[in-house]
């Protein structure tokens, strides 16, 4: 069985709060792992997520591993350095801080066969700002006043308490 290796190292959370998201993924298909993670509501899913993909694209190049047949067989995660300071307190006195690191380390293996996809996972393309106000620019007057008034905060600058 082959199995490829990807690390994230001095990530600045807590590691007990970044193992209840690798508890969630582990043992599952690299499809639904990047799906759950999609959907958990935790900070510490996007690195994971991320250290996932990196895992993901290193072995479909350097070990030319199908995506269909990986799955998540280890998901470790160790402590790493502290950092410690001090927080002022009354009366001259001072409360010890400190900011926890953590080690991820993902391990994924090969599945005996390839699963059928449950389902598709579909990245939405960004435009920039630039593009964005580009085609704004180009809409009807009309359209854009509607688009301009179902902005957050276009009736708390168009009816202000003080006239300016």
């Amino acid at each position: 069985m082959t199995t490829q290796r990807a690390q994230l190292r001095f990530l600045q959370m807590a590691p007990r709060k970044v193992r209840l998201v690798a508890q969630a993924i582990r043992g599952l298909r690299v499809s639904e792992a990047e799906a759950k993670l999609m959907l958990l509501p935790q900070r510490a899913r996007l690195p994971i997520l991320k250290l996932l993909r990196s895992a993901i694209a290193n072995a479909k190049t350097t070990k030319s591993l199908p995506a269909e047949k990986l799955i998540v067989s280890e998901i470790r995660v160790d402590q790493g350095p502290m950092l410690k300071r001090f927080l002022p307190r009354a009366m001259g006195r001072a409360t010890p801080v400190h900011k926890k690191m953590s080690h991820i380390t993902i391990v994924l293996g090969e599945a005996s066969e390839a699963a059928p996809s449950r389902f598709r996972i579909s990245l939405a393309k960004r435009q920039s700002k630039k593009m964005e106000r580009r085609a704004d620019r180009d809409k009807p007057e009309s359209r854009r006043d509607e688009s301009r008034a179902k902005e957050p905060g276009f009736m708390k600058r168009m009816f202000r308490r003080k006239s300016v």
